[in-house]
């Protein structure tokens, strides 16, 4: 039996439907579509509004560092590259201050910290937000508390390079929400639960700074 020649026309239409079809449903079906632009413009946008919300708090205190006082955003170059240079967004992280602590000094790159740590990766939907985040790793369970949380002691050096340089910003008792772009956090490698490509959300708090050679006493 032959096909009439109006259907064997219709055939690379046909092919073509079918085949967009399938794109669709894969796009649809793989949680992970996309995924590197996705986080990449998660983190454009939260760069830009801490920028913008710097930028106001300049302009309304451009005496000094009069500014710092109004304002809970941060915007910090990785410490592995140089200052003098202002190198792309990707090059920064990006921290909102929680609450500020009472430490007189920062920990250096040999040094170490005892902190509370929650990690987040942006939920297979987007746009990413509080209520749309994964945990991927935690020092506590549940809402955040003091008396029954037990924090994890661990040189500065021993995470990535975007958390490495949070923390040596931070002092004790400070508690903050960092932003690390994916060039910062695992780039191309996939780890554990965290896919490639990554921006990252950490909330941290800094329980103790210890300095290098002074050993780590209890932490109660």
């Amino acid at each position: 039996m032959k096909f009439s020649q109006k259907y064997l026309l219709l055939l690379p239409v046909l092919s073509v439907f079918l085949l967009a079809s399938c794109k669709d449903s894969t796009e649809e079906n793989d949680l992970h579509y996309n995924w590197k632009e996705r986080n990449a413009q998660w983190f454009a946008e939260v760069y830009d509004a801490a920028q913008a919300s710097i930028s106001a708090a300049k302009a309304q205190y451009p005496e000094g560092n009069e500014w710092e006082e109004h304002c809970d955003w941060r915007i910090y170059k990785t410490l592995l590259k140089s200052q003098e240079v202002q190198g792309p967004s990707t090059d920064y992280i990006v921290c909102k201050i929680n609450e500020r602590g009472d430490g007189d000094w920062s920990p250096a790159y040999t040094d170490s910290v005892r902190l509370y740590y929650r990690g987040w990766i942006m939920d297979e939907n987007y746009p990413a937000s509080k209520d749309n985040m994964k945990v991927f790793s935690q020092t506590y369970y549940g809402d955040f508390d003091k008396t029954t949380a037990a924090p994890i002691a661990m040189p500065v050096t021993a995470t990535v390079e975007g958390f490495m340089t949070a923390v040596q910003y931070m002092v004790k008792g400070d508690d903050w929400y960092v932003y690390i772009p994916q060039q910062l956090a695992y780039k191309e490698t996939e780890s554990d639960a965290i896919p490639a490509y990554s921006t990252l959300l950490f909330r941290l708090q800094i329980e103790r700074v210890h300095k290098s050679g002074t050993g780590m006493p209890g932490w109660r």
